[in-house]
């Protein structure tokens, strides 16, 4: 079976919502079919022009929340191309999560709706940009029960984890690479380091060691690649 059978059949297997937001990422791809996709996390990264080459060269490619760029002239560490990016209401913005906000798609990781998050933006959102939520009964609800999280507790993945789990659903016939991520090596951490802006403290809602584990078993099994 070729890939573009491949992803039919996976796309055929998807309920309405999923295969609506599944059309919806293609439709910001670089190409119509998705091979590989880059999701990228906030932690720092030493200057590698192969891990930036890679990401960029993805038939898609997710940030997440406060991320960082490579500035014209400086060394090549975490790419420039962003197809998507996943934000919540609690992001600190860095410059450029909103940059050239018109060309992206907006996804709205709200796990908290699920139990006391308010529905409006916050008033730095931008006038005229729309967003879709990432549906929490779909893939929040599921990847906490991969977890052996409790549905009844205040706690869910990492939004790095929630996109990574959201990737290999909609797209099983895509390589996804995940980079810019410390929770595998680091589940102990109490404080997340950004490529951009002050560290910011690991809330009470997350459980690293448990994301740490699945990501590993992931990786171990080829459906992910984790990026250094």
């Amino acid at each position: 079976m070729n890939r573009t059978q491949f992803a039919d059949e996976a796309s055929e297997r998807l309920d309405d919502s999923a295969r609506m937001l599944r059309d919806l990422l293609l439709s910001y791809a670089r190409e119509q079919r998705v091979e590989t996709i880059a999701v990228v996390g906030n932690a720092p990264m030493p200057p590698d022009a192969g891990r930036a080459a890679l990401i960029d060269g993805s038939d898609l490619v997710i940030r997440m929340t406060t991320f960082a760029l490579d500035e014209p002239g400086a060394q090549p560490a975490y790419g420039h191309r962003t197809d998507v990016v996943v934000v919540h209401r609690g992001v600190v913005v860095s410059p450029y999560t909103f940059a050239d906000y018109t060309s992206r798609l907006y996804l709205l990781a709200e796990p908290g709706r699920l139990f006391w998050e308010p529905e409006t933006l916050p008033d730095w959102w931008p006038a005229d940009l729309g967003f879709v939520p990432i549906p929490n009964r779909r893939f929040v609800l599921p990847l906490s029960r991969l977890l052996g999280l409790s549905a009844d507790e205040h706690v869910w993945a990492t939004t790095g984890t929630l996109v990574t789990y959201m990737c290999r659903e909609l797209f099983p016939e895509a390589l996804v690479r995940l980079t810019g991520v410390s929770i595998v090596e680091r589940p102990d951490q109490t404080d997340f380091e950004h490529a951009w802006g002050s560290k910011v403290g690991v809330t009470a809602e997350h459980r690293l060691h448990a994301e740490s584990r699945l990501l590993s078993t992931w990786r171990d099994s080829g459906r992910i690649e984790i990026i250094q």
